[in-house]
């Protein structure tokens, strides 16, 4: 990322719409490009499935006798239409297949693919697919719930709306019996 081109262009951003870049302005350039830069895009460098497989290690009898939950994830992504973030929280499900991995090591695959200019929805798929093609996961659920800046500050104006998605792949999406199981811990 060109740090210097990102603070060019939101100076003139700001001249566009009419702001001087002086006062409170006067290093709003800068700041900016190094939040998207350093915090608010950087997943887009990271390969979630890589994250994964880097990490993992064989599964046992006893690991795949069961699913692997995390909830209530703290989540942040930025929409690619109107450059605004969503915030909240994403639950993560996978029945293990081949491999585990540290649940540190999903949790910063969750952010790789939402700390990024994309959908929530993709986000969620992303992560999904990382499981499965990382760990050889079974199954995978990722569920989304957040609040989008551009939802509130904009358009229909509606701040207190939360949207929810939810991503689902392998058995969770082709099998009833294991998709039910899935939305039975979800629903807990």
């Amino acid at each position: 990322m060109d740090r210097e081109a990102a603070s060019a262009a939101i100076e003139a951003c700001l001249k566009a719409l009419g702001y001087a870049p002086e006062g409170d302005l006067a290093d709003t350039g800068r700041l900016v490009a190094e939040a998207w830069a350093e915090e608010l895009l950087d997943g887009a460098a990271v390969d979630p499935v890589a994250l994964l497989a880097g990490g993992a290690v064989p599964s046992g009898a006893a690991d795949r006798a069961g699913l692997v939950v995390l909830r209530d994830l703290s989540v942040m992504t930025m929409c690619p239409h109107h450059l605004m973030p969503a915030l909240g929280r994403g639950d993560v499900i996978y029945a293990p297949g081949e491999k585990v991995a540290g649940f540190g090591a999903v949790v910063r695959a969750l952010r790789a693919c939402t700390r990024r200019l994309t959908l929530q929805e993709r986000a969620g798929v992303q992560l999904c697919e990382a499981l499965v093609e990382g760990l050889g996961a079974e199954g995978a659920l990722c569920r989304l719930r957040m609040k989008h800046s551009c939802l509130a500050a904009r358009g229909a104006r509606e701040a207190g709306a939360e949207i929810e998605t939810l991503a689902l792949t392998g058995s969770f999406r082709d099998d009833e019996a294991a998709r039910r199981l899935a939305m039975d811990v979800l629903g807990r």
